[in-house]
């Protein structure tokens, strides 16, 4: 059995030119795609499968992350059904040279365990023992929006 915070990962990505829209700031897009990289990484770390997005339940981009900024994305699994791991996922914005960090965009990812033929598995149970996994667990609960 993994534990909540076992599931957790953060990763940084320097927003290049090539990662910027019209106005200098990360593309939504490509904020997304590392956001499910990150999130499938966590789903897949508890899973001990292949895991694939099977939904994203909400994205909310709060404020851009501009050029020459590092994206931070953070990941971990929070809830559990039979094939099926929730996560969550936020990415914030974090200067390089003072590291200080603000939120930019929260989400809630769907993913599904399958094995090598594609077919959904079963996934273990997930264990919160801390007050770190709680708290992570309790904060993702109360955000998530309903289903």
């Amino acid at each position: 059995m993994t534990t909540v915070s076992a599931t957790y990962i953060e990763n940084r990505q320097r927003v290049q030119p090539d990662d910027t829209n019209n106005y200098g700031s990360a593309h939504g897009g490509n904020v997304v795609k590392w956001m499910d990289e990150v999130g499938a990484m966590s789903a897949m770390r508890h899973a001990g499968e292949t895991c694939v997005t099977a939904r994203i339940n909400q994205l909310n981009f709060e404020q851009p992350v501009p050029q020459g900024e590092i994206c931070v994305i953070e990941s971990y699994v929070y809830a559990v059904g039979k094939t099926s791991l929730r996560v969550r996922v936020r990415a914030y914005r974090e200067d390089p040279r003072s590291g200080e960090k603000s939120q930019t965009t929260d989400s809630f990812f769907v993913f599904v365990s399958i094995d090598k033929n594609g077919t959904p598995t079963t996934v273990p149970s997930l264990d919160a023992p801390t007050d770190r996994c709680q708290a992570l667990r309790d904060a993702a609960l109360e955000s998530e929006p309903d289903s």
